[in-house]
């Protein structure tokens, strides 16, 4: 344990120095393998290139490229438009719209930055030009992003499932339905705050208008039917799939939509380098912590301690809520997964928790510190996009924030909510 902590002690002063996650990380496990191992440097090296030389870690920049594209390629107003046309008619009509379209841009980006920092963006003015106020309508939106988090394809849920071992496509499928769930919750929300203080607009519903907004939207709507289709049939892998999904949504972006370019490709491609260069740099300093932690026999005595806690399933997964809420509020949500899941997973295997489960678990509990304080980047994203203080923000997303953690205990007391449609559609 002394190797462990050591090296968890090296990484959290380099990040308190201001050196970067990835980089904190990675010296940290050379110096102790250097100075406290007989293992060869060239283990760490080693470690590093079995990391990448995966054909399921190819899945995670063709996703955030594909996001991309739909971000420039026009896609999120058409996605806007069904939205309004679906469910603007409810009382606090254009709030309902805000759930619906970062639940439908959820299943096309898998990025909840892409989410708040395009359809967010257009969603909260047109939220404040209906006499919404702007602090509650930056809430609701950011709330929303989360979901693109949760909700397939979800970049976290790729890197937390192959961490785990666990099958993509199955961990795809389990952030459905938990994903619809909390949009509802906070739909039903909205409906109640917007009868309450007076607030909000409710169109007319109209046939014609559905029917036109839907065919308009048909060639984006494509995108997550041919993305999550062909994975969950079994007619290609996920990483298959995000490649056909990026040269469909090239298409329709430069031939149907028309606001791309080929010229623009390169651009864009360049832009996401740089995105898939850090998260990809962390899943490679990862593993030989992983490898130390192993050999020092972390995730073992981490298993005997929560079992020594209690031998209660319930008892241990609201434990570690807590544990991996402070986590995700401190640390990005992907280092924390590629370092995290080997740690928790024998522990809580032991006590009856399937890795499927925790996987879904562990991505939506992380998720937080995507909107909350110190270190989230899509609090920063929305505060960047509307230009109101970050209090404020923080302030009015407190309900919506609740909102998703009791979300979470239900999935903790109910874990059939996740666990039975995988069952059903892969008969497992």
């Amino acid at each position: 344990m002394s190797m462990s902590l050591v090296l968890i002690l090296l990484f959290l002063g380099l990040m308190f120095l201001g050196v970067p996650i990835a980089v904190s990380l990675g010296a940290a496990s050379v110096i102790v393998m250097a100075t406290m191992t007989e293992l060869p440097l060239s283990m760490a090296a080693q470690s590093m290139f079995t990391a990448m030389n995966s054909f399921i870690m190819v899945a995670v920049p063709l996703f955030i490229l594909c996001g991309s594209l739909m971000d420039e390629g026009g896609i999120a107003d058409r996605i806007y438009d069904l939205a309004e046309a679906l469910v603007g008619w409810i009382y606090g009509g254009l709030g309902h719209v805000s759930v619906v379209v970062n639940m439908l841009f959820a299943g096309m980006s898998g990025s909840s930055v892409a989410a708040i920092a395009s359809i967010g963006k257009m969603s909260i003015n047109a939220l404040e030009k209906k006499g919404y106020p702007k602090d509650y309508a930056t809430a609701i939106n950011l709330s929303g992003s989360m979901l693109a988090s949760v909700i397939p394809p979800s970049i976290l849920m790729i890197n937390a499932a192959a961490t785990g071992n666990v099958s993509i496509g199955q961990a795809l499928l389990a952030g459905l339905i938990p994903g619809i769930l909390i949009g509802i919750i906070f739909m039903v929300y909205n409906y109640f705050y917007c009868k309450r203080h007076n607030i909000g607009d409710r169109a007319k519903f109209s046939g014609a208008k559905l029917r036109k907004a839907f065919v308009r939207a048909i060639p984006a709507l494509l995108t997550p039917v041919i993305l999550l289709g062909g994975v969950y049939t079994g007619i290609y892998t996920p990483t298959e799939g995000a490649a056909i999904a990026v040269v469909y949504t090239c298409i329709i972006s430069i031939y149907v939509f028309k606001n791309l370019k080929w010229s623009d490709i390169p651009r864009i491609m360049m832009k996401n380098a740089r995105s898939t260069g850090t998260i990809l740099f962390v899943a490679i300093a990862a593993k030989p912590a992983s490898l130390l932690f192993e050999i020092d026999g972390l995730p073992s005595t981490i298993a005997k301690l929560i079992a020594g806690i209690s031998d209660n399933r319930i008892v241990i997964l609201l434990v570690l809520y807590v544990f991996l809420i402070f986590v995700g509020m401190f640390m990005d949500a992907t280092a924390a997964i590629f370092i995290l899941v080997p740690i928790l997973l024998p522990a809580v295997q032991a006590v009856g928790v399937s890795p499927l489960f925790f996987v879904v678990f562990l991505v939506i509990t992380l998720s937080f510190g995507l909107i909350t304080p110190p270190v989230g980047v899509c609090l920063y994203a929305a505060e960047n996009v509307t230009g109101l203080p970050l209090e404020k923000i923080i302030k009015a997303s407190v309900p919506w924030i609740g909102l998703i953690a009791i979300s979470l205990v239900i999935f903790i007391l109910f874990p059939q909510i996740i666990e039975v449609p995988v069952g059903l559609v892969f008969g497992s």
